[in-house]
């Protein structure tokens, strides 16, 4: 907007007004900063940073340079003043110290530097040297070629106390590669054994285990010259304690006839048993280092079969409960069914059979390697005790 001619009195009368409002405006900021509540007004800035996202700012205290003097001190209100900054001298670090030269060797003849390796170390080139182990059942005796079980074992315990297997095999010429070092064979072959303590240097080793072993193969016959079913036959083979008073160790359990058991050489003690009530013989045998002892038990026993019947030579009745006691009342044996079957050693029995709540007994005589029929009739009807008491008239 221009001023001029008639028009510039008034202008300059504008002008004039607006510089008055001005003034009035500046002299009005101090009343407007000290209000209580601190005013709605937050200028300008303030004003956008609500708008370009940020916090609004909170009105502060303010005091003019004329009311500094009347604010308290900080000693005077229990407040601790202000400790000036300290200046601190920088720590001189140490020097480092010169570098250690190394001393010269003279070694007259010899070069400067190793010649470079040309292929593989001696070391790889070496051939790993092995413990090869054999094994005879007696001293002089030909090499065992087949069941053999072969383990080797740390002769340093494990952590828990255990022995650490090292290697194992079931050849019967094995090769182990294995560090020198103090080891634990064990030699197994059948129920036979034997653990010996190697020292190993690291050369080629070859050495021959003795087991000091043997085979017994067991039979048994019935009465003279009876054959038991094979069935019906089996052994049991302890080993003699270490004195008289020790118990036996068994060895081997239900070994069937013919059987070869491979064991350690000494004596034994063998249990025979012809069925499974009281058909038991007992004998003992000595096993001699790298030969096989044979040995045939005498069973003094029979087999038998049960049967209750109307007439001789009759149908077996059926659910019959039986119980075969020695003479003088000792339980041998129980059974259920129409046909039991059973193998008891010579001598002398009652035979009890009970059906449909009636009871039949009657004695009977086992004489070895003579089996039969042993039959109950229902005319051996046993006495009870309201047939002694009578009707009383």
């Amino acid at each position: 907007m221009t001023c001029g001619g008639p028009s510039r009195r008034f202008c300059r009368s504008k002008t004039g007004l607006l510089a008055l409002l001005v003034m009035l405006d500046a002299a009005a900021l101090p009343a407007m900063a000290q209000q209580p509540d601190g005013g709605d007004d937050k200028g300008f800035l303030g004003g956008l940073g609500e708008i370009f996202g940020g916090k609004p700012e909170r009105p502060g205290a303010y005091a003019s340079p004329s009311a500094v003097d009347l604010l308290p001190k900080g000693d005077e209100v229990g407040a601790p003043g202000a400790r000036p900054l300290r200046h601190f001298e920088p720590i001189a670090l140490p020097n480092r110290p010169g570098l250690l030269e190394a001393p010269t060797i003279d070694l007259p003849g010899l070069p400067a530097y190793a010649p470079p390796a040309v292929g593989p170390t001696q070391n790889l080139m070496r051939r790993r040297e092995t413990l090869s182990l054999r094994a005879t059942l007696s001293e002089g005796g030909p090499e065992i070629p087949n069941g053999l079980i072969w383990r080797l074992f740390s002769a340093v315990p494990s952590i828990d106390g255990s022995s650490s297997l090292v290697a194992s095999s079931e050849s019967p010429r094995p090769d182990f590669e294995v560090s020198p070092g103090t080891y634990i064979l064990h030699v197994g072959f059948g129920r036979a054994g034997i653990v010996e303590r190697i020292d190993f240097t690291g050369l080629k080793t070859q050495q021959t285990v003795i087991l000091d072993a043997g085979g017994l193969k067991l039979n048994a016959v019935v009465g003279d010259e009876g054959k038991p079913p094979a069935g019906r036959l089996t052994f049991d083979v302890y080993a003699d304690g270490e004195d008289d008073d020790s118990e036996h160790k068994l060895v081997a359990s239900d070994v069937p006839p013919e059987k070869v058991v491979r064991l350690n050489a000494g004596s034994y003690q063998i249990v025979s048993h012809y069925g499974t009530a009281n058909a038991v013989v007992r004998a003992d045998i000595r096993v001699e280092a790298g030969k096989l002892t044979e040995a045939t038990l005498t069973q003094r026993a029979a087999l038998l079969t049960m049967k209750l019947v109307r007439d001789h030579g009759g149908e077996a009745i059926a659910d019959t409960a039986w119980t075969i006691t020695t003479a003088s009342g000792d339980l041998i044996r129980q059974s259920v069914g129409a046909f039991p079957t059973m193998v008891l050693a010579e001598g002398d029995y009652v035979i009890v059979a009970k059906n449909n709540n009636k009871v039949y007994q009657r004695p009977f005589t086992v004489t070895a390697g003579h089996d039969t029929d042993v039959e109950v009739l229902i005319s051996d009807l046993a006495s009870t005790e309201d047939d002694l008491s009578g009707s009383g008239d």
